[in-house]
């Protein structure tokens, strides 16, 4: 088995119930890290906790961090089990399709308050924690991140961009807890992601060389989180187009993505 890196206290997964989400909850549990599964569907997170309790400590918090109060009660649900938390794995997330004006505010007020609240909320709340048991934290963010925005999907890119900066401003401000903080950026990655978005139909016609497991992708981003990599993309194409990305001229980027955001975005 897999040695758990500063396995001291819990791993709390957010959206754990599939996708990326559960992927990581079965690699960690592989890694012996005991597990906190948190996400709305209660009956998948059961399956799951049923499943991973044969290899480790795993509890069960079912919350829809779409509830501002979430952070809190998922503080106070962890403190009345008497354990804590020493990874935080904020993965929660899904995207919003169509055009900025064509989706009402209170479908973006949603979606800011999960990918972006919800995880600052998180990450401040359980900080002490995280520091007392030298943890760190996980933040699930995404290829789209480092490219320029699309059309459609209009915060998506934005919030992961913001998880990004966050997540290397965390790292600096906790190394002297032994804390390491990363942000893990997928790309096209096989899970549930594109049948929420409605992008199953488009996506599909993207090349195979494209995709990654999501069982691929949290071994990669659990290593790089254990060697202390604060920033990583997994996948050696993702890494291209990355440092093809930074390297065009901004205008040349941003035409490149205009051209193709009719592939994997839904306006």
């Amino acid at each position: 088995m897999h040695a758990a890196v500063e396995a001291r206290g819990h791993a709390l997964v957010t959206g754990a119930s599939a996708g990326i989400g559960a992927a990581l909850a079965r690699e960690l549990a592989r890694r012996g890290h005991p597990l906190i599964l948190t996400a709305r569907r209660a009956d998948r997170l059961e399956a799951l906790r049923e499943e991973l309790s044969k290899q480790v400590d795993c509890r069960v918090l079912v919350a829809d961090l779409e509830d501002p109060e979430a952070p809190t009660q998922l503080l106070d649900a962890v403190a009345e089990q008497g354990i804590e938390v020493g990874l935080l794995v904020n993965n929660a997330g899904y995207g919003v399709p169509g055009t900025y004006g064509s989706v009402d505010w209170e479908t973006h007020a949603r979606f800011l308050q999960i990918m972006i609240t919800a995880v600052c909320e998180l990450s401040w709340r359980f900080l002490p924690q995280l520091q007392r048991n030298a943890g760190g934290v996980i933040n699930v963010a995404s290829l789209a991140g480092h490219v320029p925005g699309s059309a459609g999907h209009t915060l998506y890119a934005a919030a992961k961009s913001f998880m990004i900066k966050f997540s290397q401003s965390l790292a600096l401000e906790n190394a002297e807890h032994g804390m390491r903080v990363c942000a893990l950026c997928p790309g096209f990655t096989y899970s549930e992601f594109h049948d929420v978005t409605g992008t199953r139909d488009q996506v599909s016609k993207m090349p195979d060389y494209m995709w990654m497991q999501a069982e691929d992708v949290v071994r990669e981003g659990l290593d790089a989180w254990e060697r202390g990599e604060i920033v990583w993309v997994p996948g050696k194409v993702n890494r291209v187009i990355k440092t093809l990305t930074a390297l065009m001229p901004d205008r040349m980027a941003l035409k490149l993505v205009a051209k193709r955001s009719k592939d994997f975005r839904k306006l």
